[in-house]
């Protein structure tokens, strides 16, 4: 399904309109959310103003018309024109573009953009724009509790519908990576207050996946992009009830940013084909959704957030049948120990008491060198399972899978307190990860048969990111894990080797 399955194609409806001078009101309209019994509809409405500019709106119907959204003015090239053309659309893109962007938390972006063909991919970007639009003033605008929520239900869908999902790709291109960013950053926060507003009313609510994941292929690399608002992670593990509203509002408003860079390479032997991968890349971001004025004031700041505690890949050629053998290139761990062992003998005799009093301890001491991520590589089948885990600083288990002892929330030092401003800290400066080939940079190869080189072959990359909060500088004895599954196919040219 496409995104005109609940929204009417938007961008034909506008081209298609009558002449200006066979409007028989000022407006003309277009369903996008039909009405109940208890609801109204919503529309969408174009507005000539006067001869020289036009205006859209988002328009309930509430006995009388409520406007929700208005846009800014688009003008008319000339007094004389009867329909919206090319630079009227742009115009009116743009436009949408910086009215998304306004609701998110850092306003001082702006988008802009110059003369562009109105191709195919164009028309789907205009409509997807117009979605989104209406997706963020439906949350934020849209009074009555269930016209929203039936509203935002339906556009949810198909925001990520596998097509509006493509038309995604051409829409953060031409936004470019830093507005990219900030585009998801304003849907994220919509998305967790939407949430938000409706787990406060119902203990019973299963949150949704809104996971936005895609992936682009270039010659030699494969690359998967993936934000997620935190509060629609998965629930691993959690200690207790987190009473404290302001920690509860700083883990809330934060969403992950991830990116996989995976580099290829094609070699021709003679009875087989050998398809080499390795890390170019693997990042993980944990970014606040609140600027930081908002969030030191409801939360604590920057000081408590989620961090990166392991990272899994799965990759997997879909056909099976082609696949001769997989090799990796790094062994399991086999981590060298001093061990120090150490007895003393103790005697005392105390009279008048008969007995010979003997005391004898035997001290071990092990050392351990060991880096606080671990990385691992396997094969499962066709897949090879690449995996980076956080252990303790103290006692070397694994954090995703334990808790921090009870006694430790008082201890200064320990490993995981004041940890943003440690020299041993194993994350950036902002608490994120990154893990590039200058240190696991090993690879996999597959050797596939030789009659795959007459065609592309498709290839999936998945993988699981876990996110764990323990506390940093305040003294709380909750703490918490999520996780978060992508998945996504890319395609591999093995029919231009030569």
């Amino acid at each position: 399904m496409d995104a005109s399955a609940f929204v009417p194609d938007v961008w034909a409806w506008i081209c298609n309109l009558p002449p200006f001078s066979q409007w028989k009101t000022s407006s003309v309209s277009l369903c996008i959310c039909t009405s109940t019994t208890k609801q109204p509809s919503m529309f969408l409405s174009i507005n000539k103003n006067s001869t020289s500019h036009i205006t859209l709106s988002i328009v309930t119907n509430f006995h009388v018309p409520v406007y929700l959204w208005t846009s800014s003015p688009i003008y008319l090239s000339n007094k004389m024109q009867q329909t919206l053309d090319e630079p009227e659309l742009i115009q009116l893109f743009v436009d949408i573009i910086n009215w998304v962007l306004r609701y998110g938390p850092n306003k001082k972006y702006t988008f802009r953009l110059g003369a562009i063909q109105t191709k195919e991919n164009f028309k789907n970007v205009f409509n997807l724009a117009c979605l989104t639009l209406v997706f963020v003033v439906c949350i934020y605008e849209a009074a009555p509790h269930d016209l929203r929520r039936g509203c935002v239900d339906a556009l949810k869908v198909q925001l990520t519908s596998s097509n509006a999902k493509e038309f995604s790709k051409y829409l953060v291109r031409i936004l470019g990576a830093n507005l990219e960013e900030e585009w998801m950053r304003t849907l994220n926060l919509a998305t967790t207050n939407w949430i938000s507003e409706i787990m406060s009313s119902s203990s019973s609510f299963r949150i949704p996946s809104v996971l936005f994941s895609y992936a682009v292929s270039a010659i030699g690399l494969w690359k998967v992009q993936l934000y997620c608002p935190v509060i629609a992670m998965n629930m691993e593990e959690s200690s207790s009830l987190n009473q404290d509203e302001r920690l509860a509002f700083s883990l809330k408003y934060q969403h992950v940013e991830g990116v996989v860079q995976l580099a290829y390479k094609t070699t021709l032997r003679e009875n087989w084909v050998d398809v080499e991968i390795k890390v170019d890349n693997v990042r993980c971001d944990i970014t606040s959704l609140v600027s930081e004025t908002l969030m030191a004031e409801r939360g604590y700041g920057s000081e408590e957030k989620h961090f990166p505690s392991r990272i899994s890949l799965q990759i997997t050629p879909l056909q099976q049948s082609d696949v001769i053998s997989v090799s990796v290139t790094k062994s399991s761990d086999n981590p060298t120990h001093e061990v120090g062992f150490e007895k003393n003998l103790e005697g005392s005799f105390e009279p008048p008491n008969p007995h010979f009093g003997i005391k004898v301890s035997a001290n071990e001491n092990v050392v351990v060198n060991m880096k606080p991520w671990k990385f691992e590589q396997s094969v499962h089948g066709s897949s090879a399972m690449l995996d980076w885990s956080l252990h303790d600083g103290v006692n070397g288990r694994e954090v995703v899978s334990s808790k921090p002892a009870k006694f430790s929330i008082f201890q200064p030092r320990v490993w995981f307190r004041d940890r943003y401003s440690s020299a041993y800290w194993p994350f950036t400066r902002q608490g994120g990860v990154v893990f590039a080939r200058d240190e696991y940079g090993e690879s996999v190869c597959w050797k596939m048969c030789p009659s795959t080189t007459a065609r592309a072959t498709l290839w999936e990359v998945a993988g699981c990111i876990w996110l764990t909060y323990w506390p940093n500088k305040q003294r709380t004895f909750y703490s918490e894990t999520r996780r978060l599954e992508f998945r996504e196919c890319l395609s591999l040219p093995l029919s231009k080797l030569y």
